[in-house]
């Protein structure tokens, strides 16, 4: 039970992290999106909100679905025994799965034709540059930990009589 949990808690944690990143690329698309279209009868600002919202909401599943994939092709493995072209491959899997429910499901009204190909591609590119950067921060999390272990570590110091074994003058 508890590694189930685990599992739960680092698929949650994997679609904040990617909701994350996607908010503000969402908000971007919204802005560009409002400005090309002007006659659209919705505010910048709330044009901005919705699809940074929406990107929030399909980057969680996204990284949920990241999340997933990675557990079940590379469950024995740890981070730092992935590449990161694997772990960006793993994460554009996961893209091309959210995109291809999202727009069979209709929910970015495109259905399956050019431009819901394109939007299963955008979704491919998003999921494989997100898991590349998660793989990036969680390595930068881990040197992080060891600077501070190696600090205490440090801290602690050598006897005089470990000194003088290590650097070989004596016993």
């Amino acid at each position: 039970m508890r590694e189930w949990l685990r599992r739960v808690r680092g698929a949650i944690g994997m679609g904040l992290t990617w909701a994350a990143g996607w908010a503000p690329i969402g908000a971007a698309v919204g802005m560009v999106l409002r400005i090309l279209i002007p006659n659209v009868p919705i505010s910048l600002g709330a044009a901005v909100a919705l699809n940074a919202t929406t990107f929030a909401v399909l980057g969680f599943v996204g990284g949920a679905i990241f999340s997933t994939v990675l557990r079940l092709t590379e469950g024995h493995r740890r981070f730092d025994e992935l590449s990161l072209t694997r772990f960006a491959g793993w994460g554009a899997v996961g893209g091309i799965l959210l995109g291809g429910i999202a727009v069979s499901a209709g929910l970015w009204g495109a259905g399956l034709g050019t431009v819901g190909a394109g939007m299963i591609g955008v979704a491919t590119l998003l999921g494989a540059a997100s898991a590349a950067g998660s793989l990036a921060l969680a390595r930068r999390a881990d040197d992080r930990e060891l600077l501070d272990a190696s600090a205490a570590v440090a801290d602690a110091g050598l006897t005089e009589t470990e000194r003088r074994h290590l650097l070989g003058k004596g016993s």
